[in-house]
């Protein structure tokens, strides 16, 4: 099976042509302000190397940090409206209360707050009045808002409130764009409201981005079915994926993890990706990410929802070193290393100069370092060594040593050895381990609900078929799935024998 992994960094753009588990080519190329130009080119590289009479590309897969970027930039969102339906009770916290300032005024909200929702036990708050939501509606409408977040209390538990307000809210506005809270997060009301939110405010770049990159296959020759990568290290058909671009926030990293587990046949290991504007530090388990079970920030916006457990830390390749003080980060030169730093003829002292200068890699020109100071030199890397090591302890979730994988453009930064790391593992491609994870991905579906009035083999089964038919619907082949992780955790204080149960599926892409 031929297939294409690309993936969008912040510094470079990496991509890979694979059949089976042969590397037939890779490339790695700055990644352009525009993005696709990059993107371009790194596709029209990889795909060169498929001659006229060889099989065509069965498949492209694409991870992108354009969803991440837009929050944190602050740029490219929509004007959204939040429909919350929680009177009496959920009023003195409105929807999007601990959002950053600048955030919220990117988004431009309407916000609406109406009765209804459930109680922790599933019975009804109040009952839920349509007329409110109807009008609700009515002056979303009249804004020409048409991307819309509609969360409930205890949506997880029981969906009713959402399902018939999103029916109210489409009979009014039939081309809405609506994004139901409990298809996203957790019980707690105000994270699962925000991820709702970010999602709603992606909308449109969502489709916008997936079109560009259709366009720039079509513009290359292929004519694969696309994905785009997910949060969980899977990938979706990128149509689906579009609808949900949260579900990509996190692709880069784990897509280096799920790499790094191949090119190293680990399975169980701690990854670090070093970029060049950021290194992530994760955990392998089962050859997938450890996935976070507490709250994530992005952008400044507490969330609560399928995110791998990650550690960011201000150190790359293009990582900007004062060379007064020493201080390392956080700003970085990012895909403008080529021209900014001093090995390449630029002015700013980056990490990468001080690894060329203490002969840790060949890049640019040596020559324009020799300057430095060795002992400052060696004094950075100290520092260097320091933030990995404590970064390293951070993510560790027990007292034995296990093996740390290197991966990333700027892999060259991490140290020989680290405490607590059994071994420190370099491989070869490396360096485009993230395209490489991309490209190697399968498809998941995954339920984490609250079922209650089932016994828990009734519970267990439903959730599982619900996971199979989410993963279906994202691409995959419905005879190669497999259960790949199953909770269930009764929940005492809730009556009917209700549980909170979460059942990951895995399986192979499907060619039709």
């Amino acid at each position: 099976m031929k297939r294409i992994g690309i993936d969008v960094g912040g510094t470079n753009t990496d991509a890979v042509l694979i059949d089976g588990d042969t590397i037939v080519a890779s490339i790695k190329v700055p990644t352009t302000q525009d993005v696709l130009s990059g993107v371009k080119a790194a596709l029209a590289h990889v795909s060169g190397h498929v001659g006229a009479a060889d099989r065509p590309i069965d498949a492209v897969m694409i991870g992108t940090t354009h969803f991440t970027n837009a929050v944190v930039e602050r740029a490219r969102l929509e004007r959204v409206a939040a429909i919350r339906i929680a009177l009496p009770t959920g009023s003195s916290l409105p929807p999007m209360c601990d959002w950053p300032k600048d955030l919220y005024d990117a988004v431009d909200p309407l916000i609406f707050m109406v009765h209804g929702g459930r109680e922790y036990d599933g019975s009804p708050l109040v009952p839920m009045i349509p007329d409110e939501i109807r009008e609700a509606a009515m002056k979303i409408r009249d804004a020409g808002i048409t991307s819309i977040a509609i969360s409930a209390t205890f949506s997880p538990l029981t969906t009713e409130c959402e399902v018939r307000a999103a029916e109210i809210v489409r009979s009014v506005i039939p081309d809405a764009r609506i994004t139901l809270s409990h298809t996203l997060g957790r019980i707690g009301l105000l994270e699962r409201e925000n991820v709702a939110l970010l999602n709603a405010a992606l909308q449109t770049l969502g489709r916008t981005t997936v079109r560009a990159f259709s366009d720039a296959l079509r513009e290359a020759g292929v004519k694969a079915p696309f994905y785009l990568t997910q949060n969980d290290g899977t990938v979706a058909l990128a149509n689906v994926a579009a609808a949900n671009p949260v579900h990509s926030f996190a692709s880069g990293p784990t897509n280096s993890m799920r790499g790094a587990a191949f090119l190293t046949g680990l399975t169980d290991a701690m990854v670090v990706d070093v970029g060049g504007t950021t290194s992530d530090i994760g955990c392998l388990v089962g050859g997938f990410p450890r996935e976070a079970n507490n709250i994530v920030h992005i952008g400044g916006v507490r969330t609560l929802f399928r995110m791998p457990d990650l550690l960011p830390i201000a150190l790359g390749g293009g990582t900007i070193v004062d060379p007064d003080t020493g201080r390392i980060g956080p700003r970085s030169v990012g895909y403008r290393i080529l021209t900014q730093a001093r090995v390449f003829g630029g002015e700013t002292l980056t990490t990468s100069d001080i690894a060329v200068a203490a002969g840790l890699i060949e890049m640019g020109d040596r020559d324009r370092v020799k300057g430095l100071d060795p002992a400052f030199v060696q004094a950075t890397l100290q520092r260097i060594r320091d933030m990995v090591a404590d970064s390293f302890d951070q993510m560790k979730t027990s007292a034995e040593d296990v093996p740390l994988v290197a991966v990333g453009g700027g892999a060259f930064l991490i140290p020989e050895t680290v405490p607590g790391a059994s071994d420190v593992l370099r491989v070869e491609n490396a360096g485009v381990a993230n395209a490489l994870g991309a490209a190697m991905a399968q498809v998941s579906g995954e339920v984490d609900q609250v079922f209650s009035g089932l016994s828990r083999d009734e519970a267990l089964a439903k959730a599982e078929t619900e996971a199979q038919n989410a993963a279906v619907c994202s691409g995959a082949e419905r005879a190669s799935l497999k259960t790949l992780e199953v909770e269930d955790i009764p929940i005492a204080y809730l009556p009917g024998g209700a549980r909170r149960v979460r059942v990951r599926v895995i399986g192979d892409i499907a060619f039709h």
